[in-house]
């Protein structure tokens, strides 16, 4: 299995990095049947996080016929409500960050790979956004960091408040921390759960909650 992780200018480098390493770890402990890359849609260069001074080397391009999973991370930037910010500190805001993904051609491949239907795509905290505002998740079950539900809402996008939400295809998680949960489940799923529980042992990190999907029964109270 080939993870491709998307970079993109201002992404957040812990959304990369935490389920980057669980899945390279998986690979190592199942003889490379996980292999891990680094990806943008422009191809291998370096991209500058959200963080002053940090960056990674993207060392190919995303490429959905390529990839059996794409990982889409969130961006990390200033949390002051734009209304007070200059134009200058505006573009360093999370919101501007993820919005000029958009003038990017990341949505068109990313919509290339939840067309596939061998692909799978997952995402990180505000990763699932710039699906909602490509217009890729209209209808569909998904999560983000809480401080995105509203734009959710604005796509007709179904926010479910868990931890990590399984729609099939687009798997989709909360804050930045859960990109370790995220990838856990990833490797409960698609390599198997002992592998999974290999991993978690390694990382000393038991994942949390419940792993949402629909199916099953339908609770009778809404909470």
């Amino acid at each position: 299995m080939l993870a491709q992780f998307v970079l993109f200018d201002g992404f957040d480098p812990l959304d990369v990095v935490a389920p980057y390493e669980v899945l390279h770890c998986a690979g190592e402990l199942t003889a490379g049947a996980v292999r891990t890359e680094l990806v943008s849609a422009e191809g291998p260069r370096e991209v500058p996080s959200g963080l002053a001074g940090v960056s990674l080397r993207a060392t190919a391009a995303l490429d959905p016929e390529r990839a059996d999973l794409v990982v889409l991370p969130g961006a990390v930037g200033d949390l002051r409500d734009p209304a007070g910010l200059s134009e200058e500190e505006r573009a360093r805001t999370i919101a501007a960050r993820l919005r000029r993904t958009l003038d990017t051609d990341l949505p068109r491949l990313v919509g290339a790979a939840l067309a596939r239907p061998d692909t799978l795509v997952a995402t990180v905290c505000g990763g699932s956004l710039i699906l909602a505002m490509a217009g890729l998740t209209k209808g569909r079950p998904v999560n983000t960091h809480h401080m995105g539900r509203e734009v959710l809402a604005s796509t007709g996008t179904e926010h479910i408040d868990a931890r990590v939400v399984d729609d099939g295809d687009l798997v989709t998680s909360g804050g930045v921390t859960s990109g370790l949960d995220l990838a856990l489940h990833l490797v409960e799923r698609e390599i198997g759960p002992r592998v999974a529980h290999a991993v978690e042992r390694i990382f000393a990190h038991e994942r949390r909650g419940i792993v949402w999907s629909a199916t099953g029964a339908v609770p009778t109270l809404a909470l």
